[in-house]
């Protein structure tokens, strides 16, 4: 039997959060700040993935580790900006400091599962566009191997379309044409 919670984040509860963001987005404006909050999030998806937590924060902690290797995967080509602006959306996770310590037994993560919950409701249309393509490269192979061939062998040109075409969903999705700002309209 699952147990329906549900709480309202207000106005104070989100400045808090946007509080801690933006302390974390000037720490962590360049290169190496950058690379420390990559470095952050992807600790606490190790913790989280060896940890017994509850689901409903494993689940989104889970979400985050999506999100990181979408930053990663070559075959899907963001942009710098993009990738920039994503994680500069998580930087939160490079915050010692968060609402909650994350050493508390049960509840530590709490806090941290709700900003990915922020962070993958504003990045809906790119994790779901990224998903369809993962699923499309995976078909792909599939069927390429099956055929005897090599899916490696002119990778991007049968990646190319797909990726154009999801990459243009999702700017329409948001309302622009390129690398302008996308993310974080919430915080």
């Amino acid at each position: 039997m699952s147990l329906d919670i549900t709480f309202t984040l207000s106005d104070r509860d989100l400045d808090r959060f946007k509080t801690i963001v933006q302390k974390a987005r000037a720490n962590s404006a360049d290169d190496r700040g950058m690379a420390e909050v990559e470095k952050a999030a992807y600790k606490i998806v190790e913790v989280a993935m060896n940890s017994d937590l509850p689901d409903f924060i494993a689940d989104r902690l889970f979400q985050l580790k999506i999100l990181l290797e979408m930053m990663r995967d070559k075959d899907w080509q963001l942009s710098e900006n993009e990738k920039s602006q994503i994680m500069t959306a998580l930087a939160y996770f490079a915050d010692p400091i968060d609402l909650i310590p994350d050493h508390i037994p049960g509840i530590g993560f709490l806090d941290d599962a709700i900003f990915v919950e922020i962070v993958i409701r504003e990045l809906k249309n790119e994790l779901e566009g990224y998903a369809e393509f993962c699923e499309f490269r995976n078909s792909e192979e599939d069927r390429l191997s099956a055929e005897g061939k090599d899916p490696n062998a002119n990778r991007d040109k049968w990646l190319l379309p797909k990726r154009d075409e999801l990459h243009a969903r999702i700017r329409d999705a948001r309302g622009d044409s390129g690398d302008e700002d996308f993310i974080f309209h919430l915080l």
